[in-house]
């Protein structure tokens, strides 16, 4: 749990171990100032007025220094806790920029946001609101029991064992709600990425609106969330009941003992001098009894809080254990930006089946390929090895003769640009969104990209034209224009290898054309892997790789297999036909 902390605090964990020593050292004097109360009370009893008055003034001194001491430990307190928030996230964030790309499906990713948003803000709140009260809890019951020991060696003997065996309670307590905790957490954030994509989802549902259902997996969400809430609840009330029945038996048994001393020494009421330092000290050991509960009390109180935090860190831990892509000690640098599949295959970690098998392939710079293949071919997967978004499980990738896996990130990243099936669109302008690609682009070189990709168009009829604000991820253009703006982005990063997956595919015929009209233009300037369906562009290709399965099953130019009465000639076949279609008269 504080390893966590601290690798979450990173270069501010001194600020912890500060705040830390400062609490630790507040407890042993708060419980210190606490056992200044037996000589004065002895004193008081015995009526020694002037020992009384010198232990009531060592007494208000320990109470006004703890004070001044709980203010400081307090505000470093929340100094730890601003870190967190303003270094804690940055972290993970660092860590998580470092992750196969893979790695970021729905799931994984409303968990990352249920865990950086209300996960590090509820261990901000810890230092603070948790910690001081338990640590300074946890330390003055040390010195009560130094003190019963003094005064009854029985009394401090069951004290001092009472210690770990409430821990143990503690700890069996906290495990008994740690699974249901962290169902509790991941339906919480299932829950959240359900209202996202409900109030997202709107057209979807509407138009799929069958008998009031457009709800349904929003309601399932909840119910889940209900579930696991209520178990939740049920487990804590039985833990705090469990710790709170055991200081309760400790404070029993202490006080039992308390007083079988007292019979035992002096009968029922003592009575003459000789038993009256008896009977002070079974009063101030019994002082001492309750003043050794309460703290264990506050532990109690706290206790289902350190277990929710402690779950929490463990979300946040279970983030920082995924191993990020490694980089080398001492990268190589590719010659020239030839690409070289050998024996390429590949499996998601947490399934064994390949999607991608002994892949051989050469892609000579300037050059372009194309990729086709029913769905599920693995085309997607090939493009985000080629990228390094995961790395492959058998075989390699070399550029330029060098294996991208001892390639820096930067220099794979300055050699490669891609366009994605999916184009996400940054809430800013669309000129911002095309600088992405390059930050200091001039006006000029956007012009030229826009011109193109086919951006002109759409920035014509904006009335803003290219500082026209797009929304969230584009969410106020077209999914055409879109894509018609994440190819110029692509295009003004200008790096030597360009992979495009379906990038003419939400697009219009006018605007299909204009495309590959550019694809046409890179060619012999760029190296080329497109993912197509469309003939014109596959036409174009000087080397066709049909996929199978993860297999390639042909590659070849169009003139080479089109004659070859494989899989490219049945799919060539199947267009014509397609093309001879006519409608007829009703």
């Amino acid at each position: 749990m504080l390893k966590t902390l601290l690798q979450l605090l990173g270069e501010d964990a001194p600020k912890f171990r500060r705040y830390v020593s400062m609490a630790v050292i507040y407890g042993l004097l708060s419980g210190l100032t606490i056992i200044s109360l037996v000589p004065l009370l002895r004193y008081l009893l015995v009526g020694d007025i002037s020992n009384t008055v010198i232990w009531l003034v060592v007494l208000l001194t320990g109470v006004l220094v703890c004070w001044r001491l709980r203010l400081r430990v307090e505000k470093a307190g929340i100094e730890v806790g601003i870190a967190i928030l303003q270094g804690g996230r940055h972290r993970l964030g660092n860590h998580i920029s470092q992750l196969p790309v893979g790695w970021f499906n729905s799931n994984n990713t409303a968990r990352l946001s249920h865990v950086i948003f209300q996960g590090v803000m509820a261990i901000a709140q810890l230092p603070a609101h948790v910690f001081t009260p338990v640590f300074s809890s946890a330390m003055t019951p040390l010195i009560i029991v130094l003190s019963l020991f003094t005064i009854n060696w029985k009394m401090g003997l069951i004290a001092l064992l009472s210690i770990p065996l409430m821990g143990a309670v503690f700890i069996i307590a906290a495990r008994l709600g740690q699974r249901v905790d962290q169902e509790f957490h991941r339906n919480t954030a299932e829950t959240s990425q359900r209202i996202i994509e409900f109030s997202q989802a709107q057209s979807v549902l509407r138009a799929f609106n069958g008998e009031g259902k457009s709800t349904h997996f929003l309601e399932q969400a909840f119910d889940s969330q209900k579930k696991s809430s209520k178990r939740l609840i049920l487990l804590s009330v039985i833990s705090v009941i469990l710790n709170a029945w055991m200081v309760q038996a400790i404070f029993a048994t202490l006080m039992i003992t308390a007083l079988l001393s007292l019979n035992n020494s002096i009968g029922v009421i003592p009575t003459d001098t000789n038993n009256s330092d008896t009977l002070i000290s079974i009063i101030i050991s019994l002082l001492l009894v309750n003043r050794f509960v309460e703290p264990l009390l506050d532990v109690v109180g706290y206790a289902e809080a350190i277990r929710g935090a402690r779950n929490q860190l463990k979300e946040v831990q279970d983030i920082f254990d995924i191993e990020p892509l490694p980089e080398p000690e001492n990268p190589k640098f590719a010659q020239d930006n030839t690409l070289s599949l050998n024996g390429v295959g590949f499996a998601y970690p947490d399934n064994k089946r390949h999607v991608i098998r002994d892949v051989n392939l050469s892609i000579t710079p300037g050059s372009m390929t194309a990729l086709i293949g029913r769905s599920g071919s693995g085309k997607s997967t090939l493009l985000s090895l080629i990228t390094r978004f995961s790395d492959v499980t058998e075989g390699s990738i070399t550029m330029g003769g060098v294996d991208l896996r001892q390639m820096s990130h930067e220099q794979l990243n300055e050699k490669i640009s891609q366009v994605f099936q999916t184009p996400y669109l940054f809430q800013s302008s669309i000129a911002d969104n095309i600088r992405i690609g390059k930050p200091d682009a001039s006006d000029a070189e956007i012009r030229e990209v826009a011109r193109l990709s086919g951006v002109t168009e759409i920035i014509g009829r904006l009335p803003q034209g290219v500082d026209t604000l797009v929304g969230e991820g584009g969410a106020r253009l077209s999914g055409g224009e879109r894509q018609r703006i994440s190819i110029a982005r692509a295009l003004m990063k200008d790096a030597p290898i360009l992979l495009i997956d379906e990038a003419t595919a939400a697009l219009d015929t006018e605007n299909q054309a204009v495309i590959t009209q550019t694809f046409a233009r890179l060619r012999g300037k760029r190296t080329l892997i497109v993912i197509t369906h469309q003939l014109s562009t596959i036409e174009m290709a000087d080397q066709i790789v049909i996929l199978e399965r993860g297999c390639i099953k042909e590659k070849g130019s169009h003139d080479q297999l089109s004659i070859s009465g494989g899989l490219y000639a049945h799919f060539l076949a199947q267009r014509n036909k397609v093309k001879r279609w006519k409608l007829g008269k009703l």
